[in-house]
């Protein structure tokens, strides 16, 4: 910094005089602003101030959007298709479960949410904040039903269980063939259509005999997997327990192998009702030898195709049967079977089933006549080949006939009654049907058949 030279008084007169000033520095010329940096200056001032109230605002909308809401219970809620994020908002604090639909708004947008809104059915739980209701819509976290397919049912009694459905939609474009369905528990949401389910089904149904399939033993008689689904669809109609699939499709295996009729009961109903799956009554004698493409007792080998839609497991137990020599078995009145390899074996079986229902009978009811056909035998000598237990006793109407040998009608079979299940190649009937009704010898006495009702055996008396 210059300094002015200190100048000497001359005199002390003169040391009082003042000293005057120095001249005042020249101005500097004042350089003129650019507008538009005077411009960019104010806006950016102007976010600055912006960016702060909306850092603010978010903070306070995010702190909102966490906070418990007000929903005090468990709630199911309904977002109706094309419902916009102005209609969802407001029907969220119509029924309580907000408190700030504009927080809701905002919150959907800022985290773009907005556009993955989807209609649907909710289940919110108590005390939801409302960011947990924003990503439960949008992730479409929606509540599940389910429907059960039990084993055993037609095509059409399955598509008359999705049509009795009413959180299903729309109508089944075609009854899929039998046997293309996998029987299990499906879960699907509300409005799902009918046809997604049925798809499901037959799909998961390829998935699973494709593997089963691979998985066949090279001796099996079995030629192509719908024969599989075939002789698989028999066996779920014969037994209901999981432990005995094996060993009642290893009596089938063997019959097959020996070029024996099959005789299953339920190809008779089926070939009568077809996929309406149960006759309403019990099998007649004279529908025993009726002849249709389904009926084992008069065709040879399998039916033309499944008399139902067989489980899992019941087309596991027919790759996997039982090794064994068995072509007969018979109610054991436990709810299971005596297996036999040989028709005395087996003749004993039944006498002591006939044995047990014979204890089991209310004393003095009459035996039922509804579906016996009024047939007097003729005085005639017994030319049966297998002798009669000392009582006939009421069977199932799954019972299956054994004929050893094809066309040779056995004697002796046991009448059937509900829940007794005779099964195939347990119990053989006489060359001509001698039966007379109310008389031991009626083999369908009190016989019935419902192909919906699970089999029901009551208990062993003391």
């Amino acid at each position: 910094m210059n300094q002015s030279p200190r100048v000497a008084p001359k005199s002390p007169s003169e040391a009082l005089k003042p000293v005057a000033p120095p001249a005042p520095p020249p101005k500097a010329r004042r350089r003129r602003r650019s507008p538009f940096i005077a411009m960019m200056s104010g806006l950016f001032t102007a976010l600055l101030v912006l960016a702060g109230v909306v850092g603010a605002g978010i903070a306070v909308i995010g702190s909102q959007s966490k906070a418990p809401g007000p929903l005090a219970s468990d709630r199911v809620l309904i977002i109706p298709k094309e419902s916009g994020l102005t209609e969802i908002s407001d029907l969220l604090l119509r029924e309580g479960l907000i408190e700030h639909p504009w927080a809701f708004r905002v919150s959907a947008l800022v985290t773009g949410n907005w556009t993955k809104l989807k209609a649907g059915e909710y289940l919110f739980k108590a005390r939801a904040s409302q960011q947990e209701i924003l990503d439960i819509i949008a992730e479409g976290k929606a509540v599940e039903h389910s429907i059960t397919v039990p084993e055993g049912l037609t095509s059409e009694q399955i598509i008359a269980r999705l049509k009795d459905n009413d959180l299903l939609t729309g109508d089944v474009i075609q009854v899929p063939r039998e046997g293309s369905i996998l029987p299990d528990t499906y879960k699907f949401q509300r409005g799902s259509t009918r046809q997604a389910i049925v798809d499901r089904m037959t799909r998961d149904q390829r998935i699973a005999l494709n593997a089963i399939w691979i998985k066949r033993p090279a001796d099996l008689p079995i030629k192509t997997p719908q024969e599989l689904v075939i002789l698989a669809s028999i066996v779920e109609k014969e037994t209901g327990r999981a432990d005995e699939r094996p060993r009642v499709a290893g009596v089938f295996i063997n019959r097959l192998n020996r070029k024996m009729k099959l005789q299953s009961d339920p190809t008779i109903v089926y070939g009568i009702v077809g996929g309406k799956g149960t006759l309403g009554r019990s099998i007649q004698r004279n529908e025993i030898t009726q002849a249709t493409p389904y009926n084992t007792y008069v065709i040879d080998g399998l039916p033309p195709g499944p008399i139902a839609n067989p489980g899992r497991a019941a087309m596991e137990a027919v790759v996997n049967h039982s090794r064994t020599k068995e072509l007969y078995f018979v109610a054991d009145g436990s709810g299971g079977h005596a297996f036999a390899e040989t028709l005395d074996q087996h003749n004993r079986n039944v006498g002591r089933w006939r044995q047990l229902e014979a204890g089991r009978r209310e004393p003095g009811k009459p035996p039922s006549e509804s579906s016996v056909d009024k047939v007097e035998p003729p005085p005639a000598p017994d030319t049966r080949t297998e002798a009669p237990g000392p009582q006939r006793a009421n069977t199932d109407a799954d019972d299956v006939e054994t004929f050893p040998t094809p066309g040779s009608r056995r004697a002796g079979a046991p009448a059937a009654q509900p829940g007794a299940n005779v099964q195939a190649g347990v119990t053989g009937r006489a060359r001509a049907f001698d039966a007379s009704e109310g008389t031991p010898r009626d083999p369908l006495l009190n016989k019935s058949f419902d192909l919906n009702s699970p089999k029901q055996v009551p208990s062993l008396r003391p």
